[in-house]
């Protein structure tokens, strides 16, 4: 664990004021309404880090009169009480401030609205909790001590139950602290461990992962998890992860397959894109042409997956032979006198073969290469 420094109020303060973004938005705010920087973005002002893209403001008030009052385009979620709109080339996400019930472990809250300390409190760690008054003079409201929190490096859930009314902040604890270098404090780690991910729906579990796989950090996430014994990863995940993550940053690759989806296949293996992968790693095609037929149906991910298993030949494929293209089409077939049919098919691919293997070159050898297929 290691001490951080964090910026002083005076210079948060600074900090904030020079967001025309947020100055925007208060000068819009009706007589009586309260509005609040929150989330991540308060926790990487005060560490001193970078604004990001979007910002997320609580509004203790009406969201849809400040949506209205601001002009900005946007969309809102009357049911939700929230809103999303572009204010000066920035997104701002708008939440009515509120509070949380559940009624069963991993159900999705009931929610009323309330002040920003039940706001707050509703949030999933200490260091989630911290808001700024976006008043003349801001002032930081931080009633879970989340501060220290940031200094001493730690991830810390606001109350015992937190991970039984929502198991997935145990997925986003893995997120931070990989991201941040922090670590879980001594009163969550049990409890984190403990989380019963089986109460939550499988595309609210999906979208977490999902969220970790886009981290630049995420073998480590993956690798804490695992650690955690939570979402059936294994040990050697981050091992693989490293590895496909390291083959889309070869020439060639990076358009292949996503960064999500092949960091999850590599968290958690599909088996039958496994055994393919691993059927293209122990292959030894003997031309060009046998190595696109090889290759020839299997998705961006399993090719990416086969050639972290150790198929080296696929990287001239991926940079060469996938890009190599007919001069001839169909329709010179059918003007040669071959009938509309599979024939026109065969006769491609026999020319397509014999250009990789270096047997034809130019129209007039294509040509005789698919009249010569289409003909025996």
């Amino acid at each position: 664990m290691t001490d951080r420094s964090l910026i002083t109020d005076e210079k948060l303060a600074e900090r904030i004021a020079a967001l025309d973004t947020l100055g925007a938005v208060r000068d819009a705010a009706a007589s009586g309404m309260r509005l609040y920087l929150v989330g991540g973005v308060v926790r990487d002002l005060l560490l001193g880090a970078e604004v990001p893209g979007d910002l997320d403001v609580a509004v203790d008030g009406e969201v849809e009169e400040l949506v209205v009052r601001l002009g900005a385009p946007g969309t809102v979620h009357e049911r939700f009480g929230t809103a999303s709109v572009d204010v000066a080339g920035m997104r701002v996400d708008l939440a009515r401030t509120r509070a949380e019930t559940y009624v069963r472990p991993g159900a999705l809250p009931d929610v009323a609205p309330a002040g920003i300390e039940d706001d707050l409190s509703r949030r999933d760690f200490s260091v989630s909790a911290i808001a700024v008054s976006l008043d003349d003079a801001p002032a930081v409201i931080d009633p879970h001590s989340g501060r220290a929190d940031l200094e001493a490096g730690l991830i810390r859930i606001l109350h015992a139950s937190s991970f039984r009314d929502d198991p997935t902040r145990a997925l986003r604890a893995a997120r931070y602290c990989a991201r941040l270098s922090f670590e879980p404090a001594e009163d969550t780690l049990d409890p984190l461990r403990q989380a019963d991910l089986t109460t939550v729906s499988g595309d609210r579990i999906r979208a977490e992962l999902e969220r970790i796989a886009e981290e630049p950090a995420a073998s480590g996430a993956f690798a804490l998890l695992a650690d955690w014994g939570l979402a059936d990863i294994d040990e050697a995940a981050p091992g693989r992860i490293d590895a496909v993550l390291a083959v889309l940053g070869e020439r060639g690759w990076e358009e292949v397959a996503g960064r999500t989806d092949v960091v999850l296949a590599a968290a958690l293996p599909d088996p039958a894109v496994e055994a393919g992968a691993l059927r293209l790693a122990a292959a030894h095609p003997e031309s060009p042409s046998a190595a696109v037929r090889l290759a020839r149906g299997r998705s961006g991910v399993e090719l990416v997956v086969a050639r972290a298993a150790g198929a080296g030949w696929l990287d001239q494929l991926i940079r060469e032979w996938r890009h190599v293209k007919l001069e001839i089409s169909g329709g010179d077939l059918l003007a040669a006198g071959v009938e509309e049919g599979p024939a026109i098919g065969a006769g491609l691919e026999a020319a397509r073969a014999a250009k990789l293997d270096g047997a034809a070159s130019g129209r007039e050898q294509e040509l005789a290469a698919a009249l010569r297929a289409v003909s025996t």
